[in-house]
């Protein structure tokens, strides 16, 4: 298989797949669904500082060119600045009450602005996937398994952010066929971003490792930034052993896949 094909069809699971998985959830009673969508939480940020820190960051390090490590995490240190900037100003724009939460969950939403809460998350959605098809890209242009990895952690957070995004849409007036139908159609700019970093960066591999560098900063970000403070609620050791534990297994499973493919 090309790597074009790879790039392509790891960007539908990234995409496309996490949609129409996290559709399925919304499927299942309220209370069933409650219950879950934190457990895919914490596994989300096993995935994501996994395929950071065992996948990411040592390909970024071990690529040919790189002769000066502090680079390379320079460029982490700035990626990460940089989303707590990009997520200060989307926060500033869009929030208009005390309870306002980013990445998907499932904030109340104010009374009057329903209907373009609804489409502020379509196209920041857009913009994400559109980012995520860039970073996948990436990756896979670096090493075939690390683009494996990069897409099923891609894919691992999204899927509970989806779930979010779903019930922010029906609570903005959106039909459930509409909603599925537009979130399907915004996951589609990752294969737009993907096409458009494997024409843009295949002739420039001197910035692939600064690439690889900015996406660990994002898996980073969104892990510690936005998903772990909302295990801080359940302050409970069994609680606590439970998140610790599939926060593991999201870990153990970059590892393993990691391991497995080389």
């Amino acid at each position: 298989m090309s790597l074009l094909s790879w790039i392509l069809l790891f960007s539908l699971l990234g995409g496309v797949l996490s949609v129409l998985v996290a559709a399925s959830f919304l499927l299942l009673p309220a209370s069933v669904r409650h219950s879950l969508v934190p457990h895919l939480v914490s596994f989300a940020i096993g995935t994501l500082l996994g395929a950071a820190f065992l996948g990411l960051l040592p390909h970024a390090l071990m690529a040919p060119g790189v002769e000066d490590f502090h680079e390379i995490f320079l460029a982490v240190l700035l990626g990460v600045l940089t989303f707590f900037l990009l997520e200060k100003m989307v926060l500033w724009r869009h929030c208009h009450a005390d309870e306002c939460e980013a990445h998907g969950s499932e904030a109340q939403v104010h009374e009057h602005g329903k209907a373009a809460a609804g489409w502020m998350i379509l196209i920041g959605d857009g913009l994400h996937n559109f980012v995520d098809g860039v970073l996948i890209a990436a990756a896979f242009l670096t090493d075939i398994h690390l683009g494996i990895v990069t897409a099923l952690a891609i894919a691992a957070h999204e899927i509970p952010q989806e779930v979010g995004d779903f019930v922010v849409l029906l609570h903005s007036g959106f039909s459930r066929s509409k909603a599925l139908l537009f979130n399907v159609l915004s996951s589609l700019t990752t294969i737009v971003g993907a096409l458009l970093a494997y024409w843009s960066l295949g002739g420039m591999q001197w910035i692939l490792p600064y690439v690889l560098a900015v996406a660990a900063a994002s898996f980073i970000y969104i892990a510690v930034a936005d998903l772990i403070p909302g295990l801080h609620k359940r302050a409970e050791a069994r609680a606590t052993l439970e998140q610790l534990a599939l926060i593991g297994a999201g870990v153990l499973l970059i590892y393993v896949t990691h391991s497995t493919l080389h």
